[in-house]
């Protein structure tokens, strides 16, 4: 039998650039999880430090925050809630944190463990589960959605 080489160019091209786009694909992803995850981070350092500017910065102008109680802040009101704030956090972490990338979104979800001081001197526990949207705006990744649930 005999075969001729034009015949099987064809389709060792088509597994050569299959199994290149394989590899780019997930190295994509991956430069999108880590920009996301660095986000997540900032997002919650500003939020900590109870930072308007630094939260502003962050989110899509179209933002739509719910917090656990069933308030829907958007990007203004939730920027005068937290430069208004009468309490600081004496601590806040997000635990566990997950991150699916999916096109030109992404949903984020985390438990959300910290205490609010208030000027009164009362302290709060915080408890909650997080759902954060964040969506691809051209090289940027924004906070599009965010939703809390109490545990």
């Amino acid at each position: 039998m005999k075969i001729d080489r034009r015949q099987l160019a064809l389709p060792v091209l088509a597994l050569g650039l299959t199994l290149g786009l394989m590899s780019v694909v997930p190295a994509f992803a991956g430069a999108d999880e880590d920009a996301i995850a660095k986000n997540v981070e900032a997002f919650r350092a500003a939020q900590a430090a109870g930072n308007a500017e630094g939260i502003a910065s962050l989110c899509a102008e179209e933002l739509s925050y719910s917090h656990s109680n069933a308030k829907v802040d958007t990007k203004a009101a939730l920027l005068d809630g937290v430069a208004k704030a009468n309490y600081k956090w004496t601590s806040l972490e997000y635990k566990d944190p997950t991150i699916r990338v999916v096109g030109p979104t992404a949903i984020v979800r985390f438990n959300f463990v910290g205490e609010q001081e208030f000027t009164d001197g009362k302290k709060t526990p915080q408890n909650l589960h997080i759902l954060m949207n964040w969506q691809k705006q051209g090289n940027d990744w924004k906070l599009l959605s965010r939703a809390a649930t109490k545990l």
